[in-house]
């Protein structure tokens, strides 16, 4: 019998690929521990949102680093450009060297400028898409709410066409909490952005095209674990006041073969904290 062929994945929201990898201020030395954690979970891909890098990419001292800190991986990225603001947004992919795909930046028909903020970045497999999104933040006073609505309808569309060829695996910063369970205090937020009606319907819109929230499907109806804590909110990790806003999403018909779908310990950093998916048969 052939032995099955397992890959761990990892996502992570780090905010400023450059500050965590050069900066000198304690939260980057935060942002650098969850970097040394992610780096011994020995994953064999792993997929950064809001790298807030230049439109040119990575500086040498960053390649040295990323060098440095992940031995024996490549790395492809997008990053926002004209006429989106700079230094805005960003996703990045590492993976293995030993690993084969090709990269695709992705254009997909959305409004404004969403469509040239690096927000989405796809590796191709031989057996499988990896897709990588920041889904863009309905803004403060939901001021980008309908532009993030046809984001939702314009990237499910995206998938549910990808997945019509090979198996999709879809991670990232959704910048949704999708039910009740989803974040620690619903009832006070349902204008809030990334718990808003239609934003919940955006998100069950885009499972309903084939796609499963591995994370809901290994661990059911669980409360109390989330993936995102407000900064803003200095007691908000200590009174576990987060949200759950990351998700690894699999092409339904590949969801019996997911083995772990959790989130990483991020230690005292607030914001997000990384993701792991671990698969087999794929």
């Amino acid at each position: 019998m052939k032995e099955s062929k397992g890959l761990k994945f990892i996502s992570w929201n780090i905010d400023s690929l450059n500050a965590a990898l050069t900066s000198t201020s304690p939260r980057a030395g935060l942002s650098r521990a969850v970097l040394e954690t992610i780096k011994n979970e020995e994953a064999d891909v792993i997929a950064i949102q809001e790298t807030k890098l230049p439109a040119t990419g990575p500086s040498s001292k960053h390649e040295e680093i990323l060098k440095d800190t992940f031995p024996g991986f490549k790395y492809v990225w997008v990053s926002s450009e004209p006429p989106a603001r700079k230094g805005y947004a960003g996703t990045m992919i590492l993976y293995k060297e030993k690993l084969s795909a090709t990269s695709i930046v992705p254009k997909i028909g959305a409004p404004d400028t969403m469509d040239f903020e690096g927000r989405l970045l796809t590796l191709e497999f031989d057996k499988f898409y990896f897709v990588n999104v920041y889904t863009p933040n309905a803004g403060d006073g939901l001021k980008r709410l309908a532009e993030r609505q046809e984001w939702d309808k314009l990237y499910a569309d995206y998938l549910s066409k990808l997945d019509e060829s090979k198996p999709v695996i879809a991670c990232g910063d959704f910048n949704v909490a999708h039910q009740e369970i989803d974040l620690a205090n619903p009832d006070t937020n349902h204008m809030s952005a990334g718990f808003t009606d239609e934003e919940r319907a955006g998100f069950t819109n885009l499972l309903s095209k084939g796609f499963t929230d591995s994370f809901r499907y290994v661990n059911g109806q669980v409360k109390g674990v989330y993936s995102w804590w407000a900064q803003r909110i200095k007691t908000s990790k200590i009174n576990n006041a987060g949200w759950r806003l990351d998700y690894f999403l699999v092409s339904d018909r590949i969801k019996d073969s997911i083995k772990k779908s959790q989130m990483l310990d991020s230690g005292e950093r607030q914001d997000h904290a990384p993701i792991v998916l671990e698969i087999d048969n794929i």
